[in-house]
């Protein structure tokens, strides 16, 4: 159709229906002004980057839809003009229907409904608690929102439920609609006054949610076309607007209470990285904490007490094996407002204040960066406040300073100023205390002032507990780090001196590496029958050398000699004098091993390197042992116990083994390549832990099947572990199969200190001991002796001499003593004694019957040198284990 515009427009007029001219019109102006009306199209999912790219933005921005004209335009104007009141409403309704932001919500709100009832002004208000804050005040249809915003925010408006024409509304629910202003003794005439504006006519409706809760409160005054009272029809358009505004404001407060969450997560996660950025630095760390609490929740100071570190530490030492939790703080938060109710609940007595002692504050203002105070903490209001809280572990939220202090009649040092001169005054506090993971007090942060001049909400009291349990966690850390950091230094220095007073002299050592080493045939070596009676203190250690020497271990692994003079010097010098685990029991546990390696020719099965782990194993397994077994330590919760869980005094054993090895001039591994370090390492921890029988019990049944399958070969990694395993036990155990003179006088020093140690566990522990180390049952031990061949050493010796014949007179030795012990077993039955009584020690609970208990002088006898010497030292006698010299 060929038609001009004007011939199509007067068709229209004269003969078209005039709905389809009502549609053409909008169809025109949509297309001039870009489709002012809101699409309908289903809105796109909030993704993260739209989210923060609506977080960038200004809320005057976030006002200016894209795909609409600028609503003070005159196009927008003219558009809403040519609609009715039906479209009108739908159309402002949609205008405000997917907006999220309050601060644009309640603009549009106050602009539309001027355009609806014709009002020359509005104002909002949104509850707060039992208040109405002013959300936007006088807002015209012109007004521009920023315009709007800052006037909001310049002095905030809050009238409580009740008062004047709006907190009337809000408490009664009840619609108010005044014709003279200044004729209702609700209406305030001061604001007026202040403006020049003459208020007449007040409409103000309620806001309700879905469950009749009064939100907020709009208002509109005056009419512009000349009104002289808003109508009834004003106030049914106005309240069903409302209606839907009110859904629209609850999801802008929610959104806003998102935001603020999503801001919160934000921090946080941004305190989390710096706990482990800083972990090292504790200043550093408090204070990215402080300015981030501050920015947060938009306070003027920030401050932080810490409490004593050694006084801490002192107060561990006093309750040092008391039960966790009995002297641990637990947190009773409370977030009370009111000054009566914190007075009762606060209030603690000037004793428990004194106890907390804060050494460390650090103080961060709003233009000054942290200052931190070091052990010179001066008396103040912030100190005052942070040793209540400390003590209560209670948080508080004082929203008047002086008027709490007044009403718990402070001291004057309350009253007084709290030292910082440059600091605007303290008006309002919250101030928490800070906690480690067990819940003790660390110290105490406190934020000072919000910059609104308004008492800290509930929201920033939520945020600050969560800042506050990364704040612990956080300073807890630095402190156990710079803890450890000392504590490794001090260890440090600890090491040294045990290197020094726990390793052979320099004179020692120059005489060993100087005498002649007699021959292994000397010292009978290669004898399963070997006794070290006979044996100096000095031929021990030449016996070790030779040892070595026989090996060939000195050249093949090119230990200087001298190294190793010092290291056989520094282990024995490691093993204590009691009465069977001392140095002449690892000596013989390692001629044993010899023996086994050459007259028994296991060394046939072991490399070179094998038998230097295995030597030196022998000799270190039971470096440091105290004369009882791995149940005491447990019993006893000795700090053995609680390094080791399982197999506690092996584990120690093997940790002195290296540190003798780590100590300067005793390292004779120094000469190893770094794989043969590891794997010769390896080798001496399982071969020491396997000397605890409750790992022999796990790997016998394993042994034994690998020897019933006919196995020949033991050179996997499995089965070698294995085999030098059950070794070790057979080595250990070996004084079973000595001479029966050798065998009977090594059974008495064995029972003499396991009877040492039924003694203390009946004075220590008030318990009975075992049948074995219970002394008055002494005459039961050949029994025993019988059921321990008959358990432990000839099932082990039959499977070893069954597999490697050469080491057959272990077993057989074993055998000849059973027959001995058998039959001093039947003659206790009889009635006889199997041992004399003054071969074994006084009971240790008999010196504790004495009339005389302060000093007394008793006698320990060591049976491992020539002469079975006696030898005497003056020991105060203690619960615990006595030192033998």
């Amino acid at each position: 159709m060929d038609l001009d515009a004007d011939e199509v427009e007067r068709w229209l007029c004269e003969k078209a229906p005039q709905d389809l001219v009502d549609r053409v019109i909008r169809a025109r102006l949509q297309h001039r002004t870009g489709s002012l009306t809101i699409s309908r199209a289903k809105r796109g999912s909030m993704t993260s980057e739209m989210f923060n790219t609506w977080l960038a933005s200004s809320p005057i921005k976030r006002s200016r839809s894209p795909n609409r004209v600028t609503r003070s335009s005159g196009e927008w104007r003219h558009h809403l003009g040519l609609l009715d009141e039906g479209e009108l409403f739908m159309e402002l309704i949609r205008d405000v229907s997917n907006e999220l932001d309050i601060d644009v919500l309640c603009h549009k709100i106050l602009v539309n409904v001027g355009i609806l009832t014709r009002a020359d002004r509005g104002s909002l208000f949104l509850v707060r608690g039992k208040h109405l804050v002013a959300k936007l005040f006088d807002v015209t249809v012109d007004t521009e929102l920023s315009e709007a915003v800052h006037k909001a925010k310049e002095e905030e408006i809050q009238i409580p439920f009740g008062v004047g024409v709006a907190g009337t509304v809000a408490e009664t629910k009840q619609v108010v609609n005044i014709r003279n202003a200044y004729q209702d003794p609700r209406f305030n005439r001061e604001i007026d006054h202040m403006t020049g504006y003459t208020t007449n006519l007040i409409l103000c409706v309620p806001i309700c949610n879905y469950d009749n809760d009064v939100i907020g409160v709009a208002q509109i005054i005056n009419k512009t076309d000349g009104s002289h009272s808003f109508t009834e029809h004003d106030v049914e358009i106005f309240q069903r607007y409302l209606t839907f505004c009110a859904i629209g404001i609850q999801n802008a407060q929610l959104f806003e209470k998102s935001i603020q969450e999503f801001q919160r997560n934000q921090m946080l996660l941004s305190l989390a990285r710096s706990i482990f950025e800083e972990q090292n630095n504790l200043d550093c760390l408090v204070s990215k904490i402080m300015t981030q609490a501050r920015d947060l929740i938009k306070c003027e100071r920030c401050v932080v007490f810490l409490l004593d570190l050694e006084c801490e530490e002192a107060s561990h030492l006093e309750h040092f094996g008391a039960k966790p939790g009995n002297y641990s703080l637990e947190k009773k938060a409370s977030t009370k407002n009111s000054t009566d109710t914190l007075a009762e609940e606060v209030a603690v007595t000037q004793e428990q204040q004194k106890d907390i002692n804060f050494t460390t504050v650090f103080e961060l203002g709003s233009e000054l960066g942290v200052k931190k105070i070091n052990k010179n903490v001066k008396p103040s209001k912030l100190l005052q406040i942070a040793q209540e809280v400390a003590s209560s572990t209670q948080l508080l939220n004082i929203a008047d300073v002086q008027v709490w202090a007044a009403s718990l009649s402070r001291q004057p040092s309350m009253d007084s100023d709290d030292g910082c001169t440059d600091q605007v005054p303290i008006k309002s506090i919250l101030c928490m205390p800070i906690l480690n993971g067990k819940k003790d007090v660390i110290g105490v942060a406190q934020l000072i002032n919000k910059e609104t001049g308004f008492p800290f909400t509930d929201c920033d009291v939520a945020t600050f507990e969560a800042f506050a349990i990364f704040c612990g966690l956080g300073i807890h850390n630095t402190q156990m780090y710079e803890s450890a950091c000392k504590l490794m230094a001090k260890q440090k220095v600890a090491l040294e001196c045990l290197s020094y007073h726990a390793t052979a002299s320099i004179d020692d050592t120059i005489k060993l590496a100087q005498d002649q080493i007699p021959s292994a045939e000397t010292y009978n070596l290669y004898s399963f029958k070997f006794i070290d009676f006979d044996l100096s203190d000095d031929d021990t250690c030449k016996a070790t050398i030779r040892m070595f020497l026989q090996c060939n271990l000195v050249q093949q692994f090119q230990i200087p000699y001298h190294v190793l003079c010092k290291w056989v010097l520094s282990v024995r010098k490691n093993y204590r004098p009691v009465k069977y685990h001392n140095w002449r029991h690892a000596l013989n546990v390692a001629q044993t091993m010899f023996a086994m390696l050459k007259t028994g020719k296991m060394e046939r099965f072991m490399s070179d390197l094998e038998i230097l782990g295995l030597l030196v194993a022998c000799l270190c397994h039971d470096l440091d042992h105290r004369g009882t077994n791995n149940a005491f330590q447990t019993k006893t919760e000795s700090p053995l116990a609680i390094l080791y869980t399982t197999s506690t005094m092996e584990h120690h054993h093997f940790d002195q083994c290296v540190m003798i090895l780590n100590s300067d001039g005793n390292n004779i591994f120094q000469a190893l390549s770094p794989e043969d370090y590891r794997c010769v390492m390896k080798l001496v921890e399982n071969s020491i832990l396997s000397t605890d029988l409750a790992m022999y019990f796990k790997k016998k049944n394993r042994f034994m099947e690998v020897v019933e399958n006919g196995e020949f070969d033991w050179q996997s990694e499995e089965k070698k572990a294995l085999l030098c395993g059950i070794l070790m036990t057979a080595c250990d155990v070996s004084a079973i199969a000595k001479p029966w003179e050798v065998q009977h006088k090594m059974a008495k020093l064995v029972a003499d200190e396991f009877f040492d140690q039924g003694d203390l566990e009946k004075l220590q522990l008030n318990q009975q001991p075992m049948a074995m180390m219970d002394r008055e049952k002494k005459d039961e031990l050949p029994q025993m002796q019988v059921e321990f061949i008959d358990v432990i050493c000839l099932p082990l010796y039959k499977v070893l001499c069954d597999t490697f014949p050469w080491i057959t007179p272990l077993y057989e030795g074993t055998l000849e003593n059973r027959k001995h012990w058998k039959d001093l077993a039947e003659k206790v039955e009889m009635g006889l004694t199997w041992i004399d009584h003054d071969k074994i020690e006084i009971p240790v609970e008999e010196f504790f019957t004495h009339k005389s208990t302060k000093d007394i002088e008793f006698t320990v006898t060591t049976l491992n040198t020539t002469q079975n010497s006696t030898k005497k030292s003056n020991t105060k006698v203690s619960k615990k284990h006595g030192k033998h010299t």
